[in-house]
């Protein structure tokens, strides 16, 4: 194989589908524009624009409310991704594992608002877990391993209804 033999994958660069260029090419004469109108001319963008006029999504009020700025923002740790930490001996399985430990061992990035632990792969270690949250299932998967979960953070209230 030299630098010169080099070819993509067949199929894996198409075409781009040239338009206007003649009858018979299938995309010939209106270009796939369709017929007349302000859409078959060029340099359109017309999305709210109302000619001019205060478009409808500026003129009606704003209602409702959003819980966007006030949301609970988890850094989420798999089981395996922690057991993978251990191995690595990165964490010590003999001293309680909090957030701070998390992040000094390159587990998570950030804290957020706190440190949910998820099921997603296995457990081996007995260890201390002293999280924000938890899943259910995560915390079987701990206990069964000899380990123990806390939690800081309060439950969730029930939704009601």
């Amino acid at each position: 194989m030299k630098l010169n033999e080099l070819r993509d994958n067949p199929g894996a660069r198409k075409r781009r589908m040239r338009v206007g260029r003649g009858i018979g090419s299938g995309k010939g004469k209106t270009g796939g524009r369709g017929v007349k109108g302000q859409k078959s001319r060029t340099g359109v963008a017309i999305n709210g624009f109302e000619g001019g006029q205060m478009p409808i999504f500026k003129r009606l009020p704003k209602r409702g409310f959003t819980n966007a700025r006030f949301k609970t923002v988890w850094s989420e740790v798999n089981l395996g991704r922690l057991q993978k930490a251990i191995d690595a001996g990165r964490i010590d399985p003999g001293q309680p594992v909090t957030a701070d430990v998390l992040l000094a061992a390159n587990v998570i990035s950030k804290t957020l608002d706190g440190v949910k632990l998820l099921a997603k792969g296995e457990i081996k270690t007995a260890v201390i877990i002293d999280v924000a949250r938890a899943s259910e299932a995560a915390v079987k998967a701990v206990e069964a391993a000899g380990g123990t979960v806390k939690t800081t953070a309060p439950a969730e209230p029930a939704a009601e209804g």
